[in-house]
Parts: C-alpha cells; sequence; structure tokens
C-alpha cells in the first residue's frame, strides 16, 4: 500500500489487496433479449494493450541475449500498471515493487520518484486515508497512447507488414493534434461515497450489455460497486414511470429512450441536468447535434447521450456490385433492388424492417412518413428538415391522415411483398439476424446493432455492408432518424445521492469511456471527438459513414418529436398500420382511424 506521512509520500507494503467487490446485477425482463445479443468475445484491436505485449516480449528477449543487461525498474513498473489499469484491477504500492524486477529499496525510490513527476497518481482505498491504490494519470495515458501507436507501426515498418494506411504515418499523420486519440478512462481523484452503489436502470440493447461486461473496470473507475438492472424497451418505459411514483428513486441513474424525453419532463421523472450538475463539464458541443438537442424539452437539457444510434439502410455492396446496382438513396431505387434481390423460392428476400405489431412498427412508421416528408405533427420546418425544438408549443396537433403519410403507407404494403414471410412479427433485432445470416440483401437497422455482423467473420455481410441514411421519397431527402437513449438522474433521487449520481453520470458518459464501449463491441458514438479517434475509426467503417451524415445534416430527432404524446401515438399507429399491413383495414381508413385516435391523445 502507499501510506501518506509527514515529509512525503512513500510506497509501503500493509498487507495484500483485494479484487473490486462485484455489484448485483439484475436483468427482470431480459431474457427475450439476451437471447438475440450477440456475444462479446475478445476487445476490438487497439494499439496500447498490444505494445504492451510487444514490450514485454522484446524486453523478454533483450534479457536472455544479453546476459549481463540490467533490469529497467520505470518499464516493468508502468507496463504492469497500464496493464492492470486496462483490465479494470486495482494495483497497490506492493504490487509494483514486485514488479519492477530490482531490488526493494531500489523499486520503492523508483517508484516514489514516478509519483512525484505527475506519472502515477494514488487514490484513498479507506476512509481513514491511510491505504491508496495506484493508478496511472491522463499525462502517462496519453504518452503512452502515442508512444504504443509509433510502436506498432514501427514493428509494421520493420517486417514489411504495414498497409497503405500505416505508411501514411510517416507523411503526416503522426503531426495530428494528440487530442484525437482519447487516452483509457480515468480514475475519479475521490471515490464516490453513496450507500449500497450506483444503482443504474438501462435498456436490453447490445451497448447496454458492453457496459454491463465493463462494470468492474467502471467499478475501479468511480471506486464504488455498481448494480444495473436491463428491461425491454416497453418494460423500461413502465419501470421508469413507476419508479417516479415511488417517494425515492430506486436508481440513481435511468436510461431514457430519446422520444421519451418530454413526457419524462412533462410528469416530473426526470431532474434537468442543470439542476444537478454544470453542463459545461460534459463539453456539449462535442456530442453529435440532433442527439444533444433530442435531449432538451422546454430549452433545458434532460439527460446525457449515452448511444446516438441512427437508423440506417445496411445494404450488401458485394451483392449489389455483382448486379450492378446503384446504392438506394430513394425510395425508388430501394424497390427496384428489393425486387431485384427476392427470391423466395431459393430463401432469399430483399428486405427487412420493423412490422410487428405495435411500439416496433409505429416507430417504422413514423420513420417512413419522415422519409417522404411529412412529420407526425405540426412542426415548423426549416432549412433541412422541420423544428423539433419547439415541439413543446401549446398549439401542436397530430398530422397523421395527409396525403404524404398515404405514400409512406403504399411504400410499406410494396416493402410487404419484398420481405420475408414472417416480416410482421420482425422487430429491431428480428429485422437484422436474417441479414447477417446472408438471406436478406437489405436491411433498416440501428447502428448498435451492426456487431450482429461486423463482429462475426462468419457473417456473409461481414466487411461487405454498405451504410446509407433513409433512402427518400419524391418530396422527401435522405435523413438518419436519431435514436438512442440519454442517461438522465431521476428527479425524485435523494438529495444526499444527486452529487455522487452527476459524477457518475460524467463517468460513464465520457470521450474515454465511450472509447471503451466501442472498442468492447458498441456501435454508437454519440461524440465528435470519439467518432474522430483514430483507433475508432479502424474498427468500423460505422463511425465515418455517421459522422459524414451529421455533417450533411441528416442526422435528425425530428421524425420522432419527444412531445408527451409520442409513445401513445407510436402504439396507435404501430397498431392501425398492422391491420392495414394485414388487409384488415385500407391505407385510407388506417389513417384516418389512427388521426382520430391520435387527437383523443392530444
Amino acid at each position: 500500500m502507499v501510506t501518506t506521512r509527514k515529509g512525503g509520500t512513500v510506497p509501503e507494503i500493509q498487507g495484500k489487496t483485494s479484487d473490486v467487490r462485484m455489484g448485483n446485477i439484475q436483468k427482470d425482463g431480459f431474457s427475450r433479449v439476451a437471447t438475440h445479443t450477440p456475444p462479446v468475445g475478445a476487445t476490438e484491436p487497439s494499439a496500447l494493450p498490444a505494445a504492451l505485449a510487444f514490450l514485454e516480449a522484446v524486453n523478454a528477449e533483450l534479457d536472455t541475449a544479453l546476459e549481463i543487461a540490467d533490469p529497467n525498474p520505470y518499464l516493468n513498473m508502468v507496463v504492469a500498471l497500464l496493464r492492470a489499469h486496462l483490465s479494470g484491477k486495482i494495483v497497490t504500492a506492493t504490487m509494483l515493487i514486485s514488479a519492477s524486477d530490482v531490488p526493494y529499496a531500489t523499486a520503492r525510490r523508483k517508484l516514489q520518484k514516478m509519483l512525484e513527476s505527475g506519472l502515477i497518481e494514488q487514490r484513498a482505498r479507506t476512509r481513514s486515508g491511510r491505504s491508496f491504490s495506484l493508478h496511472p494519470t491522463d499525462r502517462l495515458m496519453t504518452n503512452w497512447g502515442q508512444f504504443a501507436d509509433r510502436i506498432m507501426r514501427l514493428g509494421a515498418e520493420a517486417t514489411g507488414s504495414a498497409t497503405i494506411s500505416e505508411k501514411e504515418y510517416y507523411f503526416g499523420a503522426s503531426y495530428l493534434p494528440a487530442s484525437q486519440s482519447i487516452a483509457p478512462p480515468q480514475v475519479l481523484p475521490t471515490p464516490l461515497q453513496i450507500g449500497g452503489g450506483v444503482r443504474v436502470l438501462v435498456h436490453g440493447d447490445p451497448t447496454f450489455m458492453v457496459m454491463d461486461n465493463l462494470k468492474r473496470q467502471f467499478e475501479q473507475i468511480i471506486g464504488t460497486n455498481i448494480s444495473q438492472r436491463a428491461f425491454s424497451i416497453d418494460r423500461l418505459r413502465t419501470e421508469a414511470l413507476r419508479n417516479a411514483e415511488r417517494r425515492s428513486s430506486k436508481y440513481d441513474i435511468i436510461a431514457v429512450d430519446l422520444p421519451w424525453i418530454g413526457e419524462f419532463a412533462e410528469k416530473g421523472v426526470l431532474m434537468p441536468l442543470d439542476a444537478c450538475l454544470e453542463t459545461d463539464r460534459l463539453d456539449p458541443p462535442d456530442f453529435h447535434t440532433a442527439g444533444w438537442m433530442a435531449a432538451h424539452w422546454g430549452g433545458r437539457p434532460y439527460g446525457v447521450p449515452s448511444q446516438t444510434t441512427p437508423e440506417l439502410l445496411f445494404y450488401r455492396k458485394d451483392l449489389f456490385a455483382e448486379a450492378g446496382l446503384e446504392a438506394p438513396d430513394t425510395t425508388d431505387k430501394l424497390i427496384k433492388a428489393a425486387r431485384h434481390f427476392h427470391d423466395p423460392q431459393h430463401g432469399q428476400y430483399g428486405i427487412a424492417w420493423n412490422a410487428a405489431r405495435g411500439t416496433a412498427l409505429g416507430h417504422q412508421f413514423l420513420m417512413t412518413c419522415a422519409d417522404f416528408g411529412q412529420p407526425i405533427i405540426n412542426l415548423d420546418e426549416i432549412a433541412g428538415g422541420f423544428a423539433a425544438d419547439t415541439a413543446a408549443r401549446r398549439d401542436i396537433v397530430p398530422t397523421i391522415d395527409t396525403p404524404l403519410a398515404l405514400d409512406a403507407c403504399e411504400f410499406l404494403l410494396t416493402l410487404l411483398d419484398l420481405s420475408p414471410p414472417d416480416i410482421l412479427s420482425m422487430s429491431w433485432y428480428e429485422r437484422v439476424r436474417p441479414y447477417a445470416s446472408g438471406k436478406i440483401a437489405m436491411a433498416y437497422g440501428y447502428t448498435l446493432l451492426a456487431p450482429y455482423f461486423e463482429r462475426d467473420p462468419e457473417s456473409p455481410a461481414h466487411g461487405n455492408t454498405g451504410y446509407l441514411p433513409h433512402p427518400a421519397g419524391p418530396k422527401g431527402r435522405p435523413l438518419a432518424p436519431v435514436g438512442g437513449y440519454v442517461l438522465g438522474v431521476p428527479a425524485n433521487l435523494a438529495p444526499e445521492r444527486r452529487a455522487a449520481a452527476a459524477e457518475a453520470l460524467i463517468a460513464f458518459t465520457s470521450p474515454a469511456a465511450q472509447k471503451l464501449y466501442v472498442q468492447n463491441g458498441s456501435r454508437t458514438a454519440p461524440r465528435y471527438s470519439v467518432g474522430a479517434d483514430p483507433e475508432v475509426r479502424r474498427i468500423s467503417p460505422i463511425f465515418e459513414a455517421v459522422d459524414a451524415m451529421s455533417l450533411r445534416d441528416e442526422l435528425q430527432y425530428w421524425p420522432r418529436p419527444p412531445i408527451p404524446q409520442i409513445s401513445e401515438i407510436i402504439e396507435i399507429c404501430g397498431q392501425e398500420m398492422h391491420d392495414m399491413l394485414r388487409g384488415v383495414t385500407t391505407p385510407r381508413e388506417a389513417l384516418k382511424r389512427a388521426q382520430s385516435r391520435a387527437e383523443d391523445a392530444f
């Protein structure tokens, strides 16, 4: 351990350490979703872990080749510290002294020098302040992150295995600002003091399950245990509303689907962010504009974007190239391509989408209306779309029964004939699974579902998928409807827990945390800095594609405006449009019924 005394800080052995205490993870209501979640497996390629392994191997070879060589205690201790930090393990002075491979007294002096030079920092592990854990500082992480990238490139050059992009590094890439490469998360200077640890309510999707898999590492970062509970989307909303009725919140942080923001703000489910933290600490300009604005209601932010996951069109680039077809940027081109690839007799289908009754189809219908240029309520038209930030107006009314919405219905009916036979029961996961297996040429899907094929080398779609915004109707424009979740603080959270909850919220949504999620399988990046990170860009083309859509102002949240009635409207549309797809009602009848029911909801 490390003990603080008058006259300085010196490492001192005080016994063995123990692992971070594991929190209680509950996944009530998640069993169905969990069966569809892809295995996490190994983390994505990252330069730092590979560089550490490379240095250890080279160091061992040098010791063998040069019998008179002396150990390098600085190198040995830094490598041991970084390895433990990246795996979420607690490190003590005793551990680093042991790893130094030099006599105890020498190791103590070397460790003290690194502490004094600002390469290693210590954090109290007990309230008495007499026991400490050791952690790399931001300076050390930044320096070694850059060093790791350079050492791996040098190794590739020396062996002649460097790719074109790696060779280009020597012609200018090495002079890019260091801030573009995000260092791993740093531990909080002071562990959070919060009874029972941080309690989190989330959605049971792949990104939040990545967070669950990294729970031990984040427990080390915030200094307390984490208890996470995951639900399917409908049960998540029900639980959040039920929690708001309790005298004191059962959760410190809750995940909120973007369309719920208005409802949760109006009903007092969420606390405004500016009531519990300084929003400047979140670096708002770093978030994708649409994702950050979607977290607002009445001009105030109610959550921090944890996932900004636009719904895109996934399409098989290899199949389109073989067929000589253009990437479908319009609804007409999409229908043409779907007809070409639709071959039911051989188990091949044109396209998959959300057509399951209720919530799933309701979301799809709203987004399809947007593709044709029709908002679901009377939003003001502006350059690039519609002004969803004014949806708190008191004169808002539904606009479902319109000519453009009728065009959207006809489009869905056409897709119905070019889809798998079980399309009317397909929702979020079911539409992407057959695409990943090679049975479908195109599928609408959120970026968070891309791991189903991006991380499966056996998938025919692996490495062959293109990412496009929604193809536009004749009077629409290509857009990528923004989905995902924000993390917010419940309005009824006990006052004594709010400060710690805010600190945890900042830690969970930081650029470093978001990069870590990506490296462990997530395909959502709500921050520009994460999407621009060189390591993130190498993991998947999806991040560059989404950033390009954001720059073209194609990321929009007005297709599902966060009004208080949106959940009811989504359910209404999902029911009425399902009857239409089944042939029970005509498109005009379905729109008329949905309009009437939506007006009643208002």
